[in-house]
């Protein structure tokens, strides 16, 4: 019986000593969540701008043509795939691989039909345990990214694009709402959507010409575009995590009360084992 409360005590020291780590990994998520959600704002201005002008632009007339704004038969297609560096996130990383995995499977017949962008860790070990080539990839991006961390990466994925490598190419992320929803989503980046440049236009002149600046501006629209999808894919890690660890601090305050009704029950019957055995032996000897 004593060892058994022994073993017992040893469960609910190691389940409290879970729960404060638990509880502060819930308490650091929350602080990085608002700072993910602040930065994730701070970025709109700038790409709401870059698409007032590409909007002014693209809507001019039918003469304007470029690459990025054409649609054509897609005979291959790239996924840019955003996940987290780290695990304890609940569904997150889980979430967004198995959307992309059913998307490869439904769509396609072969890898060849199929290019890979990764933006994490946890999606580049998915795919190379599963033999899947990586076309680029960028790892151990701090809480707070930066433009420049990712540039290279969303270059490379336009760039290609413009070359006619691939037909199409589709953006992975989780979908920030709230601290406890992110949707996986995928979402079309290349070709652009015309129809998404509707609304209010500012009138503006151009020099050398239209054309010449929607050839900067529209590689740097997709790439800012991407940076956001990192943004939000930041918002949306920090906030699954801060629901699992919240989720599991809960199940600890659970597990530590019955462990400790556990004990007691076990330590009562004890004492009356032990009552019983006094009062017995009181008994033999009288």
């Amino acid at each position: 019986m004593a060892k058994g409360m022994r073993e017992i005590k040893r469960a609910i020291k190691s389940t409290q000593n879970t729960k404060q780590i638990t509880k502060a990994m819930e308490m650091v998520s929350s602080a990085k969540l608002r700072r993910a959600q602040d930065a994730a704002v701070a970025s709109r201005p700038y790409t709401d701008k870059i698409k007032e002008v590409v909007a002014s632009i693209a809507s001019g007339g039918g003469a304007i043509k470029h690459p990025m704004l054409q649609s054509r038969e897609i005979k291959r297609t790239a996924y840019l795939v955003v996940t987290s560096d780290r695990g304890l996130a609940g569904g997150y990383n889980a979430n967004v691989l198995r959307k992309v995995w059913v998307a490869l499977q439904e769509k396609h017949k072969s890898p060849a039909e199929y290019e890979i962008f990764v933006i994490g860790r946890k999606g580049s070990d998915y795919f190379k345990r599963r033999g899947i080539a990586i076309a680029d990839e960028v790892t151990g991006l701090s809480d707070s990214p930066k433009f420049a961390d990712i540039k290279s990466l969303a270059a490379a994925a336009v760039k290609r694009f413009e070359a006619g490598k691939y037909d199409e190419l589709n953006l992975v992320y989780n979908q920030f709402y709230n601290a406890i929803t992110q949707v996986p989503v995928i979402k079309q980046l290349l070709p652009l959507d015309q129809s998404q440049f509707s609304g209010a236009k500012a009138s503006y002149e151009y020099e050398p010409s239209p054309e010449k600046v929607l050839d900067v501006l529209l590689p740097k629209y997709a790439e800012t575009v991407i940076y956001s999808a990192v943004l939000e894919g930041k918002a949306s890690e920090f906030g699954a995590r801060m629901t699992a660890m919240g989720n599991a601090t809960k199940n600890a305050t659970k597990m530590i009360a019955g462990l400790t009704l556990t004990y007691n029950r076990a330590r009562q019957a004890a004492i009356t084992q032990e009552i019983a055995e006094i009062v017995g032996g009181a008994n033999a000897q009288s």
